[in-house]
């Protein structure tokens, strides 16, 4: 039979849509900031040269630029203030978690509660300064061996990085506001934004490839179809989990009896979801993002960088693999899911998993199974991820939406619906609760008369 919370899922209406006012509040407040972030990718960086930029940017559509674009919101193609996207925030943030995992004072911050999550809050935005000011200052140094700014010079850079480094801080706090006022996850909701805006551009050029006679019927066929089987293969492995029975003991409290019951630990196939994804490509499309901006003006280490790890060598793929797979194997067991902690917690609730000692024993067997479930998760990640690449670089299949972009629409589409669902829910509860509230309430009988 479904529960109850299954029912009232089921019978969600756009009626009980246009009841929840809250929730309504909270998605046009997410629209309004999402076409703040739209506009702003199309305020120019000061000192551009702007036909320069263009015609470069058309030569370069064909190659890596079209892949910094779709992943930039088209803001890097008109060199926008949001031209650094949000990529320096979310790196940072990994980078944060990754020291919480490896540093005591960071770990203990982490555990202080409230506090310590602002103070780790604090530090990953000094990092964002950091990482964006970092890449600003290469990208305005490319820019200027590239022969795209129009009065190159000191000036220039510093007005150049002021800008970027500007209008990423500017995003960090749109991805804020947006979480905590808005409906769903505000950065993933900036890069969803971002990737889904240069759909139409990218789905152009592919059926004009076609159209010319670059492309086969066939080819195209066969990749509008591969799209649909791997968006529903993300769907399907991002729903997966591995249940993990837990039994809990008969127990005494006082004078009564509780009986022992039985519930399951989930375990999600693929619990680092998009970010080993998301950490390999920037760190890949970095050394390339410098070499297309600065016109093939590269030294000698950079030009063997390109040729051995350019996008479609065999070392790309190989190392675009690798990395993501340590990263699903790194992240896991330090961030997302710890072992030792799960193992802990079952144990200070008289959890055990049926036949296994509790403690030590329980987290050698959570290692075990969730080693044998990353196996499965990293292999599917590195495929999806891997896949879109060899058929641009190799079939020439000149469409841009990779395995990482499918990744991130999918994932931040499921998460957004389940938190609409959760906030209709919250809503119908509301309404249950006081209706039975006025149903609840009983006239005072009136006591015997006294004599």
């Amino acid at each position: 039979m479904a529960s109850a919370a299954e029912q009232m899922a089921a019978n969600m209406s756009w009626g009980a849509f246009g009841k929840a006012t809250e929730l309504r509040k909270r998605i046009l407040f997410t629209l309004g900031l999402l076409i703040v972030y739209r506009l702003g990718t199309y305020i120019p960086v000061p000192g551009i040269d702007a036909a320069a930029l263009r015609s470069f940017m058309e030569q370069a559509q064909q190659g890596i630029g079209g892949l910094l674009n779709m992943f930039t919101g088209g803001a890097i193609s008109r060199m926008g203030i949001f031209a650094l996207g949000i990529m320096p925030y979310i790196s940072a943030s990994i980078i944060i978690q990754l020291m919480t995992a490896m540093v005591p004072q960071l770990e203990q911050l982490k555990k202080e509660g409230e506090q310590g999550r602002k103070k780790i809050n604090q530090y990953t935005r000094y990092g964002t300064v950091f990482l964006a000011t970092a890449q600003a200052f290469a990208l305005a140094a490319s820019l200027e061996a590239g022969s795209l700014a129009s009065d190159p010079g000191l000036f220039f850079t510093a007005s150049t990085v002021i800008t970027l480094v500007g209008g990423t801080m500017f995003l960090m706090w749109l991805g804020e506001q947006i979480t905590q006022r808005g409906i769903g996850n505000g950065i993933s909701l900036i890069i969803f934004v971002g990737i889904v805006a240069q759909l139409p551009q990218a789905l152009a050029q592919f059926f004009a490839s076609g159209r010319s006679g670059a492309l086969s019927p066939f080819i195209i066929i066969a990749v509008i179809i591969m799209v649909f089987v791997v968006i529903g293969f993300v769907v399907f492995m991002e729903r997966a989990l591995r249940k993990i029975h837990i039994q809990y003991p008969r127990r005494q409290v006082g004078m009564k009896v509780y009986d022992g019951g039985s519930s399951h630990l989930p375990v999600k196939v693929n619990p680092a979801g998009v970010i080993p994804a998301i950490f390999a490509s920037s760190l890949l499309l970095l050394p390339t993002t410098l070499a297309t901006f600065s016109g093939g003006q590269t030294g000698p280490i950079m030009s063997t960088i390109l040729a051995y790890f350019g996008p479609g060598q065999p070392l790309y793929l190989i190392f675009y693999a690798g990395m993501v797979v340590f990263f699903t194997f790194f992240y896991t067991f330090n961030v997302s899911f710890k072992t030792d902690e799960v193992a802990d917690n079952l144990k200070n609730q008289n959890g055990f998993v049926p036949g296994i000692r509790p403690g030590r024993k329980t987290e050698e067997y959570l290692d075990y199974v969730v080693t044998r479930i990353l196996v499965l998760g990293s292999a599917y990640l590195a495929a999806v991820v891997l896949l879109p690449e060899i058929l641009r670089t190799q079939m020439g299949v000149p469409f841009y939406f990779g395995g990482t972009s499918v990744l991130i629409v999918v994932s931040v589409t499921m998460d957004t619906i389940n938190q609409v669902q959760s906030h209709m829910l919250a809503h119908q509860y509301e309404g249950l609760i006081e209706k039975s509230q006025l149903r609840g309430k009983k006239r005072k009988r009136k006591g015997p008369a006294r004599r």
